[in-house]
Formats: C-alpha cells, structure tokens, sequence
C-alpha cells in the first residue's frame, strides 16, 4: 500500500511539472516584461531591438485584453494595443508609445481567420504584418521608424496588397510613403483607415 501511495505521488510530482513546463513553454514573454502588461491582458508578440538608437535593448510588444470573468460584458476581448517600452540609463523598463488601432482584432480577417500575422522589428524600426479575407485575400504592412529629432516614431511606408484565389498572380499592390502620401504621423496617432493625406509635411 505504501509503495502504492509513494507511486501515486511521483506520478502526480511528474505531472505537475510536466503541466507547469508547458505553461513556461506556451508564455515565452520575458519576466522583465510581464511586468508592464496591464491587468487583464496577455501579450500575444514581442520583439526585442534598439528602438531609439541608443544602444540598449528595449521592446515593441502587442497586448490582447482579456475577460477577468468570462460573463464580464464591459471588456473587450477583440482590443490589442501595439506598445513600445524603451530601457532608460537605469537599465529599467519604461512605456513610452501605445496604439490600440494598428493591430486588428482576431476576427477582422474574415474566413481566413485571425489577420495579425507578425511584428518584425530592427534598430530603429519596427512593423506590422496583416494577411487575411476569403476568395479575395489582402495583405498589408504598416512601418514606422524612429525620428531623433522628434523623438517618437512615426510611419514611414504601407502597402496594400490583394488577389483572388482563382489567380493569385494578378496581384495589385499599392505603396504609400511621406511626404506623397501623408506627413508626419505619430504611431500614437495612427489610423489604418485615416491616414492617406494625414500629417504636417
């Protein structure tokens, strides 16, 4: 019986850490930066590189919003917000940009599903990645890049792209770039569906 019971709480042992390393397995986001979520979000990216220049690593992260009950009507489970956290001399975390516009929510891409398909970031510069639709399936990205002299990040380049599955090679692709196309516009400010002709030049 002994032998029996000690069996039994090995196993249980095991799998608790069995359970334990998966869930360390599925939240791949660093300690450092769970810290800055919100409450009752997750972050569903994260890229780490030198934002602003200045030599240190800092981070571009998207947080999803989350029910803190599942009958809680007020939360908006759809809500992600793009958020910029810059490392300060102190070696500390701070955020310093968020939107909660650039990236769509994971019903927004129509029968192909969930449309968010990446966060791609290198120094002084990061962007977001969308594919989504049915027969008719659209792609676009979103890039912005760090301005020293004002100090924030502002959009730089998009592009839209669509096809029909029938014939994916008559792509059409449209670019859009400062000063042509927009002027200046803040990754605070940014709006996917407002900003062709937006922002001082």
């Amino acid at each position: 019986m002994k032998s029996f019971l000690f069996a039994v709480c090995c196993l249980a042992a095991v799998s608790c850490f069995a359970a334990t390393s998966l869930l360390a397995q599925a939240d791949s986001t660093p300690s450092e930066l769970r810290q800055l979520l919100p409450a009752n979000t997750k972050c569903i990216a994260h890229k780490i590189a030198d934002l602003n220049g200045d030599g240190s690593q800092d981070y571009a992260f998207v947080v999803e919003k989350q029910k803190a009950r599942p009958e809680d009507p007020e939360i908006d489970v759809e809500q992600r917000i793009l958020t910029i956290a810059i490392r300060k001399a102190d070696g500390k975390l701070s955020v310093v940009k968020s939107n909660d516009k650039i990236v769509f929510c994971s019903t927004c891409g129509g029968v192909f599903g969930d449309p968010f398909d990446e966060l791609s970031a290198k120094t002084k510069s990061f962007t977001v990645h969308h594919y989504g639709g049915s027969n008719w399936r659209w792609a676009n990205t979103f890039t912005f890049n760090y301005s020293r002299i004002d100090n924030t990040w502002q959009l730089v380049f998009v592009e839209e792209q669509s096809y029909h599955t029938s014939n994916p090679d008559k792509m059409k692709t449209k670019q859009y770039k400062p000063p042509k196309d927009f002027g200046k516009i803040d990754i605070a400010d940014f709006d996917p569906e407002k900003f062709k002709g937006m922002g001082a030049k």
